[in-house]
């Protein structure tokens, strides 16, 4: 029974779920091909905390919120999930309702937020990229930088807004209101004028890794997130750059 509750064993049932799935798991680490393994992320957690109900709990909610992203997001291209792991665990470890409440109340607004933005409502975006990778977070602290600098991507108070954000969206597909979102010819909303073909994704976003233009590098469990950079505009440019094609509608 103990060798069933070890950090491996249980968070391994996570990489089976995976394995399931006909997805290549890519990292956008530059370094490395696919992402780390949950079982790999189990022992990192365990050298932090190793109290059965916590490991528990943590492993459910990365199980929910993994299964929501592969049912919602089933064409992502990207799925590092250490540094997203690593802030729930250090987020839960200090939070005034205690650990468990918190992982539960966290699960339960990540799974809101993925069925919210991905393929089966209105909105209908593609990828979770902009939202792991912190591109959302970045443009979001630098509309005020002085009252948000210090709150992190995957913090409550981000998700929040990003739930509100995400009912607003709705309201305003369902009134004919949007313009800078509208249906690409593949189905899938655009924000950008370029091209998001996976190609395009995967071409594109490869190289921001390579020019550390990527907010939040997932990949890595002691990331230090930045937002003082001209993300959304050095994306554009190196779309140029790299002379990918505007986006069909």
């Amino acid at each position: 029974m103990k060798q069933e509750l070890t950090p491996t064993h249980t968070f391994q049932l996570i990489d089976e779920i995976l394995a399931q799935q006909s997805i290549n798991l890519l990292s956008l680490n530059p370094k490395k091909t696919l992402i780390t393994s949950f079982a790999e992320l189990g022992n990192l957690i365990a050298e932090e905390n190793t109290e059965i109900e916590l490991l528990i709990t943590l492993q459910q909610t990365l199980e929910s919120i993994v299964r929501t992203q592969l049912q919602n997001f089933p064409e992502n291209i990207f799925w590092d999930f250490d540094f997203m792991v690593s802030s729930m665990l250090r987020q839960a470890l200090i939070a005034d309702e205690g650990a468990v409440p918190f992982l539960k109340l966290f699960g339960e607004k990540m799974v809101l937020l993925t069925e919210m933005f991905g393929s089966k409502t209105e909105i209908r975006f593609r990828y979770v990229h902009d939202f792991m990778y912190g591109f959302d977070w970045a443009r979001w602290v630098q509309k005020e930088p002085q009252k948000r600098s210090h709150i992190e991507p995957f913090s409550p108070v981000f998700l929040d807004y990003l739930l509100v954000k995400g009912k607003e969206l709705l309201q305003r597909i369902n009134h004919g209101q949007v313009t800078s979102y509208k249906l690409c010819d593949t189905g899938y909303r655009n924000p950008f004028t370029f091209s998001r073909e996976p190609e395009d994704e995967y071409r594109l976003l490869t190289c921001l890794a390579e020019e550390e233009l990527i907010p939040v590098t997932v990949w890595n469990w002691n990331a230090s997130p930045v937002w003082n950079k001209p993300f959304q505009e050095m994306r554009q440019q190196l779309a140029l750059k790299l002379n990918i094609q505007p986006q069909r509608h």
